[in-house]
């Protein structure tokens, strides 16, 4: 039996009491060690459900579950011990002066033994490959190691669910293929849900499952591969699929019988050497 590590029922959300519902009606849930990317295009209303997952607002209308805990003021805490969030910017999540003093600083708040604390620090900046830059100053790093830095202290007080809202965001093609690769890994050695907030679909190739919001609202809940099918619906919201999926779409168009839709390079690649062999 799947358990389920966060649920939404009906919920509705918006910033003003007159203004229009930011979430209208949303309903859907991630199983334990998922991991599901939410896409959109801006004011969708990616990055209030990471909000409301965490607890830093309460739904309007609807309930949400987290951990068999359901989110309300009084059990804020207790959701905050199960959910790790990385935001946009790893900046504003940097207190210590050193990145280990950062990495510790969660742990301190929850008072962590100091030989347990110090095998966190070790082993969560070793799985984002950080453990070498232990004492350097957080703000003199890279986009990329900030961001690394910055999963590695979330990842540091255990959490069953980490949230990446836009964590790629700010970063060069460089740092975004770190952090990805970071996500990546963890999926292979964790039992970890993981929720990716972003508008970026070359991001989603590795979740199990694709959740598509427009205007508030769930427009598609499905696999990475189904949502690549789809590029002229997903044209029809404002958003675009990855290049391959693209150059896919347009050989197939031209004649070329691609059997199923490839997620990366190696897929495509694999299709046309199989059309070659038969031919």
């Amino acid at each position: 039996m799947v358990t389920s590590m966060i649920e939404f029922k009906n919920v509705s959300y918006r910033y003003d009491e007159e203004g229009p519902w930011v979430l209208d009606d949303v309903s859907f849930q991630i199983s334990a060690s998922e991991w599901v990317a939410i896409i959109g295009h801006n004011g969708s209303g990616k990055s209030t459900i990471a909000k409301l997952i965490n607890g830093l607002i309460l739904p309007h209308q609807g309930q949400i579950i987290v951990n068999s805990i359901p989110v309300n003021e009084d059990t804020i805490w207790d959701v905050r011990r199960t959910v790790g969030m990385v935001f946009q910017n790893p900046e504003n999540q940097f207190v210590g002066t050193t990145v280990r003093d950062d990495v510790a600083f969660g742990l301190e708040n929850r008072g962590i033994p100091r030989e347990e604390m110090i095998k966190r620090i070790d082993e969560s900046l070793a799985t984002v490959a950080m453990k070498d830059y232990m004492m350097h100053e957080p703000h003199r790093l890279s986009g990329g190691q900030k961001q690394r830095v910055a999963i590695a202290g979330v990842l540091a007080i255990s959490p069953e669910t980490m949230i990446l809202d836009e964590a790629t965001a700010m970063l060069d093609p460089k740092g975004r293929n770190e952090i990805m690769t970071t996500i990546h890994n963890l999926r292979q050695q964790g039992n970890i849900s993981l929720v990716s907030i972003t508008h970026d679909l070359n991001e989603v190739t590795h979740a199990d499952k694709v959740i598509v919001l427009n205007q508030g609202k769930i427009w598609m809940e499905t696999s990475p591969r189904e949502v690549f099918a789809k590029r002229d619906r997903l044209l029809e919201i404002g958003l675009d699929t990855p290049f391959i999926a693209q150059l896919a779409s347009e050989l197939s168009s031209q004649g070329v019988n691609i059997s199923k839709q490839p997620l990366n390079h190696e897929e495509l690649l694999e299709e046309l050497w199989t059309l070659h062999s038969t031919m």
